[in-house]
């Protein structure tokens, strides 16, 4: 058993090691650091689902966690996750997954009585591959070739909220104090409240993913970094969105489930951004944008956020159809509040004809609808703000969008902008627009020093 234990070990990962030497691209070697932390989150969760189904389980071993022999669950990791990632370029992914599903119906019998299998351990290795392997396989795949944005930004996101609120407080509790009876033992009521804090809490760092990939084609992940600057959506606030919201997330979790051991973790996180991670980003970041990024970081701050936005560059527009009632208390909601770094135009301004309201930042991202007004909250200050990204989360923006066309404002054609077909007392665009000086001197300014413009009446 010592022997099989230690060739499960050694012949994946000096598989790896021989694949990494073949493959020189530094960013498909991080792109299988990444598939073999998703492959080791996604075992060890297999495991316990193996556990309660029967599939198969360990016999006890020393140098086990939670019953699963830690040799065989890193091997087992480096065979689903860096080695077909490394050889993608002569492995496909069927033939990938039908090799693997290979290897474990000859490897999994010959481990006995190592491993123990149930009369139904085939239909786990078929869960686990395609639960587990297969995500995985994508995620280190996708980041490798910087393909499918949006689908392995999801990804990273699945497997970092798996690590946060799934691995680490079980390893805390394993090691330490703690239990999971805490968070399960509670009321219905308290269990809603306890989900409705963590969801609050991980807006800002949901909101900063999505920031990544759409202004900045990028993602959280260190070595699939975007390619521009992003300095809008949260970052317009904090440097360090998701650190600080995934080091609340561990907190709120060791508060409710009473672990000092958990709490720890999250310090040790906090420890380990300012002395590792925060050096090295802002290295890196330094030499890639230069002044663009020291500017940004003299304004902006690590763990605390401005109460009123960042803004560079060119300024945002929102235009709003002025001869919609409720499109017209929107623009003095937002006017009055002298937001930074955006215009208020009218729809009739615009090149096209607007069934709805339209946002359009200073890179050319454009919104539209209730999103394109969730991002002017953005420009305003962080409790706007919040409420901004909270509408703008998946399914929140499309039953926002349904309840706004049905109820409130359904979709109509602005005014035409064509000379003769303006309406008396609609104002020109000069007029009506409300353009915010420069963080620098929003900063200072008096709030009473310049007039409001307010679109006309409606009709």
């Amino acid at each position: 058993m010592t022997v099989a234990r230690h060739l499960s070990l050694a012949v994946p990962l000096l598989a790896v090691l021989a694949a990494a030497g073949l493959e020189r691209d530094r960013d498909a070697r991080a792109a299988a650091l990444l598939a073999f932390v998703a492959g080791a989150v996604g075992i060890a969760a297999l495991d316990e689902a193996a556990r309660r189904t029967g599939w198969y389980a360990f016999a006890p071993v020393r140098g086990a966690y939670r019953g699963l022999p830690v040799d065989l669950w890193i091997g087992w990791a480096a065979l689903w996750g860096p080695l077909p990632v490394l050889l993608r370029r002569v492995l496909p992914l069927p033939l990938a997954l039908g090799l693997l599903l290979w290897i474990d119906a000859v490897a999994m019998p010959a481990l006995h009585p190592l491993v123990h299998l149930g009369p139904h351990w085939l239909v786990g290795e078929a869960v686990g591959l395609l639960a587990v392997a297969l995500p995985a396989q994508l995620l280190g795949r996708w980041c490798a070739d910087r393909r499918h944005l949006t689908a392995r930004a999801l990804l990273q996101v699945g497997l970092f909220a798996a690590l946060l609120l799934w691995f680490v407080p079980t390893l805390a509790f394993e090691l330490g104090d703690g239990s999971w009876a805490g968070l399960t033992g509670l009321p219905a009521s308290r269990l809603l409240l306890v989900g409705q804090v963590a969801l609050l809490v991980a807006t800002p760092a949901l909101a900063a993913v999505r920031e990544f990939a759409v202004r900045g084609d990028g993602t959280p992940y260190p070595w699939d970094p975007p390619r521009r600057l992003v300095t809008t959506g949260p970052y317009a606030y904090l440097a360090n969105p998701m650190q600080l919201g995934a080091v609340a997330l561990v907190l709120l979790t060791a508060a409710v489930t009473r672990s000092l051991a958990l709490a720890g973790a999250g310090a040790v996180a906090v420890a380990f951004a300012a002395a590792v991670a925060g050096p090295h980003e802002e290295h890196d970041l330094a030499g890639r944008y230069q002044e663009g990024w020291r500017a940004y970081r003299r304004l902006v701050r690590n763990w605390w956020p401005r109460w009123r936005p960042y803004a560079s560059g060119p300024p945002a527009v929102l235009w709003l159809d002025d001869g919609c009632g409720p499109c017209a208390a929107v623009w003095r909601f937002v006017a009055r509040r002298r937001p930074v770094g955006l215009v208020l135009r009218p729809a009739s301004s615009h090149d096209e004809v607007l069934r709805r309201a339209e946002y359009a930042g200073g890179d050319g991202h454009r919104e539209r609808g209730v999103a394109a007004v969730a991002r002017a909250l953005e420009h305003v200050h962080l409790g706007l703000a919040l409420i901004g990204w909270t509408l703008r989360l998946p399914g929140v923006a499309w039953l926002a969008q349904l309840v706004t066309d049905a109820m409130i404002a359904p979709p109509r054609p602005a005014s035409d902008r064509r000379a003769g077909t303006r309406g008396e007392g609609c104002p020109t665009p000069s007029s009506a627009s409300w353009t915010v000086p420069s963080p620098r001197s929003a900063s200072t300014a008096s709030p009473g020093s310049r007039p409001v413009p307010s679109p006309p009446p409606p009709g």
